[in-house]
């Protein structure tokens, strides 16, 4: 009998998502990217799509149609979390952008709209500081922010969090002995409370799992998790960037997120004059798998609407 996320529709899902993808050389091993095309032209550059901690790509797949309507998508993983390579090594934000542009070149792009995640935002906020000191030859058009603790010292980090990062930086088997029953639980509490998870959402999050178990993620987690440690050494180039970055930026956020509070967007958006904040009610830390058509809606309203033709500092 198979196990719990690797059974045949489980597996088949995961494998039918990286078949729309390939693997890239980038600096710490292969990483997984798929470019989507757009269902119909409109002129818009790429969106360039960041994942955050501790999933992958796969979390956007529920906003994946809507998202490509009128643009392609480009995701990618980078290296420690989902299809892409799990290296036994020290990570770092630094490493994460470095995948970024890999990919980037792979796919030719020049100019993009950015939408992030949780931990990707702060890669991105990476990506956006290397396009300000010119060495990232990249145009960002507009850009939105999402979920992410961005100011790290608001963030309330969950008991599986403060578990991770006071053990030693190094891979650790215990923490996979439970065949990912635990980091699901993880991925799920972080949902708001009322959040109905349907039979879509039930096997998309046994397929997250099933791509975090590939290559020995899980044990990867004390690792992986470091990222917050860079936040806090390097938050004002990471934060500052996505404050000041003269590209248009707008705001879409859970407000029943436990992890990345509200506060936080409130805080952005209180760094730039005129910054749209779209608070979808009720929604907590994984807005395109928990309310997509909502997210989608607001996302896309930006992009398309609020954000073009403006100029903010």
């Amino acid at each position: 009998m198979p196990e719990p996320f690797d059974r045949p529709e489980v597996a088949a899902a995961s494998q039918a998502w990286a078949d729309q993808g390939s693997w890239i050389d980038a600096p710490s091993g292969e990483v997984w990217t798929a470019r989507f095309p757009a269902l119909a032209e409109t002129g818009n550059p790429p969106l360039l799509v960041l994942h955050g901690f501790p999933t992958c790509s796969y979390d956007w797949k529920p906003v994946l149609p809507e998202l490509r309507a009128g643009r392609d998508v480009v995701v990618l993983d980078v290296h420690g979390f989902g299809l892409s390579a799990k290296p036994d090594h020290r990570y770092s934000i630094r490493a994460y952008a470095d995948d970024v542009e890999a990919a980037i070149a792979h796919h030719g792009l020049d100019q993009v709209d950015l939408i992030t995640h949780d931990m990707g935002d702060t890669v991105g906020g990476e990506i956006l500081a290397r396009t300000l000191e010119g060495t990232l030859d990249l145009a960002v058009r507009r850009r939105i922010v999402t979920n992410g603790s961005i100011y790290i010292d608001m963030a309330q980090l969950t008991l599986g969090q403060q578990v991770l990062l006071g053990l030693p930086d190094e891979a650790n088997d215990l923490v996979a002995s439970d065949g990912g029953t635990g980091y699901r639980a993880g991925v799920v509490g972080t949902f708001a409370p009322d959040t109905l998870i349907d039979d879509a959402t039930d096997l998309d999050l046994d397929v997250t799992v099933h791509q975090a178990l590939l290559q020995g993620g899980l044990a990867m987690l004390p690792r992986t998790i470091r990222y917050i440690e860079d936040r806090r050494a390097e938050e004002r180039r990471f934060t500052g960037a996505i404050e000041d970055h003269p590209s248009p930026l707008g705001v879409v956020w859970g407000d029943l997120d436990p992890v990345a509070v509200h506060a936080m967007a409130e805080a952005l958006v209180a760094t730039r004059a005129g910054t749209p904040l779209v608070t979808l009610d009720g929604v907590g830390h994984y807005p395109m798998m928990e309310a997509p058509g909502r997210f989608a809606a607001a996302v896309l309203d930006l992009l398309d609407h609020q954000l073009a033709g403006t100029g903010n500092p």
